[in-house]
């Protein structure tokens, strides 16, 4: 596994901006849990802010209500399948979803709940409360308060070219497909 390396909070939105899917990861109690989410999103600078969707029917929910919060990991497609294990069952009947899908849980730094190993990114996260959003639309909205990198993937708040397939990002589509982030280019901004 390779080293991962802190990044600058005002470049963190970066880790997301390109919208893969994630990872939740939340603990709370002794008990741990793991979640897939295709809709999270980058929402502020200064101080960084995420929002991410998280069901009334989840653990994840559960645990992240209890603790205050959570860890958005960014997987890669060597985690594709692990990431469709844990988007579909439910820690109320998967005792460790970590365990079931070959993830691999790793401390994190900020915050209690656990990175998962082999991710390009993870940004911990300390829950904003917002009781209406959560209630009415299960939007969750945290602070990220800690962020870390693959330097190979993502340093100096930048992306790197990606020349191995296995360190592609994923986009979930739907009913089992994915995408993987394709090729870089650039284009000059106009004068």
């Amino acid at each position: 596994m390779p080293d991962y390396q802190p990044v600058d909070l005002t470049k963190c939105y970066r880790l997301l901006n390109h919208g893969p899917t994630v990872l939740v990861s939340s603990a709370h109690g002794g008990r741990h849990n793991v979640m897939a989410a295709a809709w999270s999103m980058p929402l502020d600078f200064n101080p960084p802010k995420v929002a991410v969707v998280i069901d009334k029917a989840t653990l994840s929910r559960q645990l992240i209500e209890a603790s205050g919060e959570f860890v958005l990991n960014v997987p890669l497609q060597p985690q594709a399948a692990a990431v469709l294990q844990v988007g579909s069952d439910s820690g109320l009947q998967v005792a460790d979803k970590f365990a079931a899908s070959g993830l691999v849980a790793m401390s994190g730094h900020a915050v209690a709940a656990p990175h998962v190993a082999g991710c390009a990114g993870w940004l911990e996260c300390k829950l904003l409360r917002e009781p209406h959003n959560q209630q009415q639309y299960d939007l969750f909205i945290g602070e990220v308060v800690s962020a870390w990198a693959d330097p190979e993937l993502f340093a100096n708040g930048h992306w790197q070219p990606i020349l191995d397939d296995a360190k592609r990002t994923l986009h979930y589509i739907a009913g089992g497909h994915f995408f993987a982030i394709g090729d870089a280019f650039d284009v000059s901004v106009p004068d």
